[in-house]
């Protein structure tokens, strides 16, 4: 591990944390050279499947390796300047890696992980899930995108409607 500050290789930890909400262990180190503290953070590597990439007009589908910094980079774009907490974030990610593995697949489609991204979207923000939806469902001109939050608005009603006592 090397010190942010002056490079070294030379750090012993003096503090260590679990968080099993996140499969993360952080560690509080500090620098034997420098004296600076920093902080690392462990995360168990599971296998995850291989992304099938959909290519448009037939083109080969290309393969590659599932990039968790990606998706996350993909959902803050979404979530930009919302009030959305960065641990809301962190579950929404954590639980979509979770439930790639409990498929066991090799490989999955791009189109499933955004279809868990979309689900997952919706139900912690209805504009971040529009502005995502606007890419990952194609919606190319307003006509598209007021049909979809009328569909959206339909569904939120219908949903308080039936949560109501009677």
């Amino acid at each position: 591990m090397h010190c942010p500050f002056c490079g070294a290789t030379e750090s012993r930890v003096v503090d260590t944390t679990s968080d099993p909400e996140h499969d993360e262990i952080r560690r509080r180190r500090l620098c034997q050279v420098c004296g600076k503290r920093f902080s690392t953070v462990e995360r168990v590597r599971a296998e995850l499947p291989l992304v099938i990439k959909d290519n448009p007009g037939g083109a080969p589908l290309r393969r590659e390796a599932f990039d968790r910094a990606k998706l996350r980079r993909s959902i803050l774009t979404a979530c930009a300047k919302r009030p959305i907490s960065e641990a809301a974030i962190d579950r929404l990610i954590a639980g979509i890696e979770a439930r790639l593995r409990a498929e066991n697949l090799g490989e999955v489609s791009s189109r499933v992980i955004g279809e868990m991204v979309i689900e997952g979207l919706r139900d912690l923000d209805e504009i971040a899930y529009i502005r995502y939806a606007i890419v990952f469902l194609g919606l190319e001109d307003l006509a598209a995108v007021q049909g979809e939050i009328e569909r959206l608005l339909k569904q939120k009603y219908s949903n308080e409607h039936h949560a109501q006592p009677r």
